[in-house]
């Protein structure tokens, strides 16, 4: 797996994310970012998708959840550069964190994955 190819292909996707997310539904752009974004996440599962989810599913049975896996783009943050917070990511059930808000992030630079629980646990939990 070429983690710097990895890394930019989930840079631009998120990047993307959030020039989207900077629009209104009436801006003349919307359709076309929108669709481009699609684009974006369709290739990057079709790239990337395997791999990823083998690596959510694994830290899935570590954090003992029962949850379902989704797509590795569910798992994206708001912005590629500082730390994800509270409720970005994919909410997680876990045996380890019980009665907590678990949520798993997949971040950039370098290209992991970011367990947050509650505002006071952030952690890597898999790294690329």
């Amino acid at each position: 797996m070429n983690t710097q190819e990895l890394n930019k292909a989930l840079v631009a996707l998120i990047e993307k994310k959030a020039e989207l997310h900077k629009l209104t539904y009436d801006d003349a752009r919307y359709d076309d970012v929108e669709e481009a974004l699609h684009d974006l996440e369709d290739d990057f599962n079709d790239e990337y998708g395997d791999y990823l989810e083998e690596a959510l599913d694994k830290v899935h049975g570590e954090l003992k959840s029962d949850t379902d896996v989704l797509l590795p783009t569910a798992y994206l943050p708001a912005s590629a550069g500082a730390a994800p917070g509270p409720k970005e990511g994919v909410w997680i059930d876990s045996e380890k964190y019980p009665g907590k808000e678990a949520r798993l992030t997949l971040v950039p630079n370098p290209v992991r994955l970011v367990l947050t629980v509650g505002k006071a646990v952030q952690q890597d939990v898999w790294k690329a």
